[in-house]
């Protein structure tokens, strides 16, 4: 008898399109997702994007098994702007404090905002940030010493292990969630970034102590591993890290979280964003990648970051995770060469063209400064393609909330799944992208820079800054190096863009020494 009662509340469920288990099967099929960012990876030192010079074989992979975007773009040209944009899906130019931070700056995302973490644990996601963080701490009074507050675990992730900023900034040490890493009671550190510590030696004062980069612009105050930084630390030598094996440590606590929280221990998907310090300045790579790429330090560090890709994907395999985990892969902006160090990243160049065939690069208005590597994988739900369409960062996280079932908190972050996914050619109409306070816009093809005070070139780095005082209008499906400036042959294109731009952006638009008035 019971079992005839059973049949019959199945076969009535069954007619009602609904089954005593669908609430956790629905749980069951939520990918994991995993966010693999590289810091001034070029478009052009990834071969799967077409040059020979320098072989990345696990991130190819990735991008001859998934989709390959073409016109795949980060928000900015510089690094803080960008994870900002990722993170929150808000155009960075919006708060205007999001611009390069020093290590001991603020925390720069506002803590009520949805942030793509906080959405994801919302759907029932565990999160992690490991690696690079730079979007600030605390609120601009940081004791490194005490348990540190207003850091991204108050914005949305489970667990952290970070850098502060940069590794060409102070401080030189890891932060997991809210403590310092192996910090000792009796030897605190001290961080400033407007004075130095009273009878501390930095790179100008005592240069002997750089015994592995010299500085050759701004990097010239505290020392520390032979290396001179920007800000100036004093103590915490217990907590100090080894540059050398940054890459190790980083993987290591990646592919522990993976480990740890596998959704057959958990019950919960997880969401991880892998920072990648590669291949930023300094260029300190472990030493069994030393001398591998022909191309000195910079160059063998996208070798060792091309492993440390490997690995992490050998991790999800091993894990039985690879057929149900969404892989992003991207970087925060375009290349440099010369950052701040003598490398020998331009000596040894030779015939590799870090922006591919793209004008300009880091700190550029030109498309090598937003362009970058984007490729998504998902082995057995992506089918392998190359894509032409416009895709930003900005874009994750309405894309994700859609695949999650969650709603999208940000008016500027666009659904861009279907293309994410391989399953649309059809991609965002415009975008707005921006370099060191300035603005340009793109629209199907075209791109337009308004006009700007400034210099043509940022002789520093050796990079094409992109300002010039008049606008400048490019096809790029005809001129992906941005030769022909058609603004002068195309009035009426130039004036459909600046309205277009105006929408966006309003009237007028200033920031910094920046300003550009489109009527």
């Amino acid at each position: 008898m019971k079992k005839m009662i059973s049949c019959f509340c199945l076969a009535i469920l069954g007619l009602m399109g609904c089954s005593p288990t669908k609430s956790s099967e629905k749980e069951a099929v939520k990918p994991n997702i995993l966010v693999i960012y590289l810091d001034d990876l070029g478009y052009g030192d990834v071969s799967a994007y077409g040059q020979t010079t320098l072989l990345t074989p696990n991130i190819d992979q990735l991008a001859n098994e998934g989709v390959r975007f073409t016109n795949g773009y980060a928000s900015s040209a510089t690094c803080t702007p960008s994870r900002y944009a990722f993170l929150t899906g808000i155009y960075p130019w919006r708060n205007k404090n999001a611009r390069i931070l020093p290590g001991d700056a603020p925390l720069l995302i506002d803590t009520s905002l949805v942030t793509l973490p906080k959405m994801l644990k919302k759907a029932g996601y565990k999160t992690a940030v490991v690696g690079k963080w730079h979007l600030g701490i605390g609120d601009g009074q940081v004791d490194w010493n005490k348990e540190l507050q207003k850091n991204p675990n108050d914005v949305g992730f489970d667990y952290s292990y970070i850098m502060a900023a940069t590794t060409d900034r102070v401080p030189t040490v890891y932060i997991e969630n809210r403590k310092v890493v192996g910090l000792s009671a009796d030897d605190p550190i001290q961080v400033s970034y407007k004075e130095n510590f009273e009878g501390e030696p930095t790179a100008i004062t005592n240069p002997e102590l750089m015994t592995k980069q010299k500085w050759h612009h701004g990097h010239n105050n505290s020392v520390h591993n032979g290396i001179p930084r920007i800000g100036f630390q004093k103590g915490g030598k217990s907590a100090l890290w080894h540059d050398e094996d940054m890459a190790d440590l980083f993987l290591d606590k990646a592919k522990a979280f993976i480990s740890d929280n596998n959704p057959s221990k958990t019950g919960k998907p997880f969401f991880m964003y892998y920072a990648l310090q590669q291949p930023h300045v300094p260029r300190v790579p472990n030493e069994r990648f030393v001398g591998k790429s022909g191309m000195g330090p910079r160059g063998d560090a996208i070798i060792e970051a091309d492993w440390c890709v490997g690995e992490i994907m050998k991790q999800l395999k091993a894990e039985g995770l690879d057929e149900n985990t969404l892989v992003i892969f991207s970087s925060d902006n375009g290349p440099v060469l010369n950052d701040g160090y003598y490398d020998d990243a331009v000596e040894k160049l030779g015939d590799h063209k870090p922006a591919g065939p793209l004008r300009g690069g880091k700190y550029s208005l030109f498309d090598a400064g937003t362009k970058v590597p984007f490729i998504t994988y998902w082995k057995g739900k992506i089918k392998p393609q190359v894509s032409d369409a416009l895709v930003s960062q900005i874009d994750i996280l309405s894309s994700i909330a859609n695949l999650v079932g969650q709603s999208n908190p940000s008016d500027d972050s666009m659904n861009m799944l279907n293309a994410l996914m391989g399953k649309s050619e059809k991609g965002r109409d415009q975008l707005v992208l921006e370099a060191t306070g300035r603005l340009a816009y793109r629209n199907g093809a075209y791109v337009l820079i308004p006009p700007y005070k400034g210099e043509a070139l940022n002789k520093m780095v050796n990079i094409e800054t992109g300002v010039s005082a008049e606008y400048q209008l490019y096809d790029l499906t005809k001129d992906a190096g941005q030769d022909k400036n058609l603004a002068q042959e195309m009035p009426e294109k130039l004036e459909e863009m600046k309205e277009g731009m105006q929408k966006v952006v309003g009237d007028a638009y200033q920031f910094n020494t920046a300003e550009v008035k489109l009527k």
